[in-house]
């Protein structure tokens, strides 16, 4: 059952258009390819936080609740949760815009760890906000 009032939760940090060339033989876009455009969204949101090079060390369960299809807006949404020291914990929401209309359905969550380098690759702090 899809809740029409739901609303995504966090800060839009990606938006991309779902091509032919992401989806198999029936329209429906590669599981893989979603999972890395969310990635992308968490270095951004991540690498501007840390102020600097960040790297993705963990993606927790991730299950679909529903495809996305050629011409659907992708739209991920992150919110960091959590700040250690070299560390951020971000969750991620996925929702696809139907193509042509507003309708936005949640895709899929996950909940990413990412990690912050230094120019030599090792792990550094995290700035204080």
């Amino acid at each position: 059952m899809i809740d029409a009032t739901a609303k995504p939760t966090g800060e839009l940090t990606l938006r991309t258009l779902a091509m032919p060339a992401d989806a198999n033989a029936a329209g429906d876009i590669f599981g893989g390819w979603v999972m890395a455009q969310m990635d992308l969204a968490c270095g951004i949101r991540a690498a501007e936080r840390a102020r600097g090079r960040v790297v993705t060390a963990a993606v927790q369960e991730m299950a679909f609740a529903m495809p996305v299809k050629i011409g659907d807006t992708l739209c991920v949404y992150t919110e960091i949760s959590r700040v250690g020291r070299t560390s951020m914990t971000l969750k991620v929401e996925t929702w696809a815009q139907r193509y042509l209309t507003h309708i936005m359905e949640k895709v899929t969550e996950a909940t990413f760890v990412m990690v912050a380098l230094d120019a030599d690759g090792k792990p550094t702090p995290v700035p204080a906000s």
